[in-house]
């Protein structure tokens, strides 16, 4: 798994590119406290190898916690900016750093 970042300097926002390798996987999601942990509103696009991948646009300033939704199943992201502890979760979660 890995996420890249690129940093607008025209807007406030970061283009944010998220690529998981999930090649049995059916539906691979992002979901997190900036789209209100919604399966539905930052899937990934199943590329031809396998993997998935997408890019969005997040403000910047803030951080993030956030995991990966494959066929229902929670991931982590091992390479993120750091890990928090989630209360309400039970379980570390991985922080983005914008």
């Amino acid at each position: 798994m890995a996420i890249a970042k690129q940093y607008l300097k025209t807007k406030p926002v970061c283009k944010v590119t998220f690529t998981v390798p999930a090649e049995g996987a059916k539906k691979v999601a992002v979901v997190g406290d900036f789209n209100d942990w919604d399966p539905k509103k930052n899937v990934l696009k199943k590329l031809k190898n396998g993997t998935f991948k997408g890019t969005f646009d997040l403000p910047v300033e803030n951080t993030y916690e956030f995991k990966y939704l494959i066929d229902g199943n929670y991931a982590t992201e091992a390479e993120a900016d750091g890990f928090k502890w989630n209360e309400f979760a039970g379980t570390e979660n991985p922080i983005l750093a914008l």
